[in-house]
């Protein structure tokens, strides 16, 4: 697994020996990427099941200013943490070893991408996608990006999230949600 394009391209990952973490395939990335355009390569980025760090690395490569991966698993943030040191970007990311869900707890700021790609068997984007709209985490024309098995299928609208595209590479489905304009949340 390797950075895709950018300051760091063709830079290679530290990924697990075993098959416990499932990164996203350098193909699908440099798809989800071109897809986004400028979004991903601008403003904060949030990758909630971070696994090596794939895609927040990849976003900060790609000029993203600032990062903050999120992984429960102790394997995964010791992956991540010497992705980041080996790319000396200390400073531009922030890493957390919670569950996402703890996570979103304590986190003050917006984004303008958040990437969700969760083990399989354990996903739940819809609730995630929710709470992420519900602690106003989304910044104004902030994007979400869902990749999940090709089979799955979500709801047009999410909280104050609208499906606005999705593509499918062989065996994984990307779902893109856009937080809609002018959405007024009533309580």
């Amino acid at each position: 697994m390797r950075i895709v394009a950018g300051q760091f391209r063709s830079r290679r990952l530290h990924t697990p020996k075993n098959n416990d973490i499932r990164p996203t395939s350098d193909k699908v990335k440099g798809a989800i990427f071109s897809s986004l355009g400028p979004k991903a390569s601008q403003g904060r980025f949030l990758d909630c099941y971070s696994g090596t760090g794939n895609m927040a690395l990849e976003a900060i490569s790609r000029g993203c200013e600032f990062a903050v991966l999120v992984d429960a698993s102790k394997q995964a943030c010791s992956i991540i943490k010497q992705n980041i040191q080996d790319l000396q970007v200390q400073k531009q990311t922030q890493l957390i070893h919670k569950d996402i869900f703890a996570a979103i707890e304590n986190i003050d700021q917006g984004f303008d991408c958040i990437y969700i790609d969760p083990p399989y068997a354990k996903e739940k984007n819809v609730q995630l996608m929710e709470k992420l709209c519900a602690y106003h985490l989304i910044n104004e024309d902030g994007v979400v990006v869902v990749e999940s098995l090709a089979k799955q299928t979500f709801p047009d609208n999410v909280a104050d999230l609208e499906k606005t595209k999705e593509k499918t590479y062989r065996d994984t489905k990307i779902t893109y949600y856009r937080k809609k304009a002018n959405y007024i949340k009533i309580k």
